[in-house]
């Protein structure tokens, strides 16, 4: 299998804090990733790195086979889809949410003055009503509740068929309803073998859906464990990572983790 993503002893800094500590770390096409951690982390920069949204400070960052920096990263976003809150705060409140998923075409927020072709239009359509959209088309986005517009963000990083998916925090503000729902969504998502390798940055491992593969877990800008789920996700770990004795259970494909008593 084939990297998507790499990164290469990379740290960041920002204002003097360094956020990313000589961190290396790949993923291949077909692998599902969890990235979890207490907030401070990481995880959030790590997906903005992975996005072509920011540069680090040393080391190397390969993205679809091309080193950030020396690249188009205009023409490379194209071929990344992200889901994330700083993006859908970009969106403009009265976008229809049509509009909203099909911009992604041109990788851009707000419709203006491109020029759509009929395909773009079909995919559009078959995205919305894939994610259970498609009466919400005409809505504009800024009508939407929480777990509508998660749903909406996912839509369109799936609207230009990424070959990376990059997913911060979806279900993160939804109640139980919305977040079992998008979690179900994901999950048949994730199942597919027509999906591409997906990173999903979260907080909590009950929002890890079946049929993802691997985690990460972060502390203070460096790795704590990383690698196939089974192995990653237990009480030694999770109690490093977080800094509280925790324990982690898995029962019917889901996950969930307790403070031990």
């Amino acid at each position: 299998m084939a990297n998507v993503l790499e990164l290469r002893d990379v740290s960041f800094v920002r204002s003097g804090n360094r956020i990313l500590d000589r961190l290396s770390w790949s993923v291949d096409e077909a692998d599902r990733w969890v990235i979890l951690g207490p907030n401070g982390a990481g995880k959030s920069t790590i997906l903005q790195l992975a996005a072509a949204a920011t540069h680090p400070t040393s080391g190397e960052v390969h993205v679809l086979g091309e080193r950030i920096g020396k690249v188009d990263v205009f023409e490379l976003r194209t071929r990344i889809g992200l889901a994330a809150t700083n993006l859908a705060r970009r969106i403009p409140a009265a976008e229809r949410v049509g509009d909203v998923v099909l911009t992604a075409a041109y990788a851009v927020t707000g419709r203006w003055n491109e020029r759509y072709e009929s395909l773009d239009l079909e995919r559009a359509a078959e995205v919305m009503d894939a994610w259970d959209l498609s009466a919400l088309a005409t809505r504009p986005f800024g009508t939407l509740s929480d777990g509508e517009r998660k749903r909406v963000q996912i839509a369109r990083a799936v609207m230009t068929d990424p070959e990376l998916m990059l997913l911060d925090e979806p279900a993160g503000s939804l109640d139980l309803g919305a977040r079992e729902s998008l979690l179900a969504s994901l999950e048949e998502y994730a199942s597919s073998p027509l999906a591409p390798a997906i990173v999903m940055v979260t907080h909590h491992v009950e929002e890890i859906p079946p049929g993802f593969t691997h985690a990460m877990l972060l502390r203070e800008g460096g790795i704590v464990a990383a690698g196939p789920l089974d192995d990653v996700l237990t009480d030694a770990h999770l109690t490093e990572t977080f800094g509280i004795p925790l324990a982690i259970a898995r029962e019917g494909g889901r996950w969930s983790a307790r403070a031990k008593r």
